[in-house]
């Protein structure tokens, strides 16, 4: 087929030129419509939180579905998040905190969750994230709480011992590590990466064959090695795209993690568990009574009635000697009523029971 000509190439854009303004109008058209659900929520409840998970399921599985193509679904997905976001603005800004500084992959899932047009309040430590929501400096936190290839984060869940949040939400983030240089800084000229520890280490092979000569320098967080590469002439950094775009660093190469099934995840912090979509997990907080026998009658109520435990986890109380509690991952939503009939029966088998939150599980899209 030969090229196209000229005239027949001006039609095709003009086409889509008309195709966008259609489009623009009708974006306009909904924020109008988001800014009017806005002010009614006001006028039933002026504290109300927006934010909906649910809802936001609900639209994005509905669109995704109805996708005839050549449009991709992560495309639909990633495209109406982000509308969505701007939509949620007009309505009220949402401040969400997160483990920072940004540019980390935290912030990447706060992002991922929230969209663009929500107001970033990073961190200094995971205890920050959860006083800053507790005191209502923010609406939300978002926290890791473990890594497919490095276990638990430890500080997240000893955080829970002692908050009144709950979760309501999780995030499910394919960590892909990238190297980032300064425009015009070719590989072999690479003196000194930096990252941290656990950058280093799961990149550790792709360093190794590719840029043996450069040393391997640790530093706070992968953010911080974005800057740190910035000001080196010499300098590379293991770190996130997102850190490429806020520090204008260069993405010399894509995917350089040693494992490429690495993934966090994440959780979002907020007041109240989210509504029932269909497809949840709750997660508890039990402290079983001390004696033999003491785990299975932990598990046995939720065995019973076909509750698949996804995931367990024990850390200690630091109130008494050798005391344990235990957070348990649970598919199901506490207000199923099998899962309620198990929260009964957990409540007189355990010392103490908390529901840290029912929410919607997460999308596993893009995931390896």
């Amino acid at each position: 087929m030969s090229r196209l000509d000229p005239p027949n190439l001006a039609s095709l854009r003009q086409a889509i030129d008309a195709v966008d303004d259609q489009v623009l109008a009708l974006l306009n058209h909904r924020a109008g419509l988001a800014a009017e659900v806005g002010r009614l929520k006001t006028e039933v409840s002026p504290e109300a939180l927006f934010h909906a998970p649910k809802r936001e399921r609900e639209v994005l599985t509905r669109l995704v579905a109805a996708n005839g193509g050549p449009f991709p679904d992560t495309a639909v997905r990633t495209i109406f998040q982000e509308i969505m976001s701007a939509c949620l603005s007009l309505e009220k800004p949402l401040r969400v905190a997160f483990l920072g500084p940004e540019g980390t992959f935290t912030h990447l899932a706060a992002r991922h969750q929230f969209g663009g047009s929500s107001q970033a309040l990073p961190q200094g430590t995971i205890q920050a994230v959860f006083q800053a929501v507790e005191r209502a400096r923010a609406d939300y936190g978002v926290v890791p709480v473990e890594n497919a290839t490095e276990g638990a984060v430890d500080s997240t869940l000893d955080a829970f011992l002692e908050s009144p949040l709950r979760i309501c939400a999780e995030i499910l983030l394919p960590v892909d590590q990238a190297l980032l240089v300064r425009p015009g800084l070719d590989l072999g000229s690479v003196r000194r990466v930096y990252s941290h520890a656990q950058g280093l280490g799961q990149c550790s092979r792709w360093l190794e064959a590719h840029i043996p000569q450069a040393d391997r320098i640790e530093a706070p967080s992968t953010s911080e090695a974005a800057r740190l590469a910035r000001e080196d002439g010499e300098g590379a950094a293991v770190a996130s795209e997102l850190a490429a775009e806020l520090f204008g660093l260069q993405v010399a190469e894509t995917k350089i993690q040693d494992l490429a099934a690495n993934a966090t995840r994440f959780l979002v912090l907020g007041p109240k568990s989210a509504e029932p979509t269909g497809r949840d997990r709750t997660t508890l907080l039990a402290l079983a009574r001390d004696g033999s026998g003491a785990l299975l009658r932990l598990l046995e109520p939720l065995a019973r009635r076909g509750l698949n435990l996804s995931r367990i986890q024990s850390r200690p109380t630091r109130r008494n000697l050798w005391e344990y509690a235990f957070f348990l991952d649970v598919e199901g939503h506490a207000e199923d009523p099998l899962m309620a009939e198990a929260l009964v029966e957990l409540q007189h088998a355990c010392a103490s029971l908390k529901v840290l939150g029912s929410y919607p599980q997460a999308v596993t899209e893009g995931l390896p």
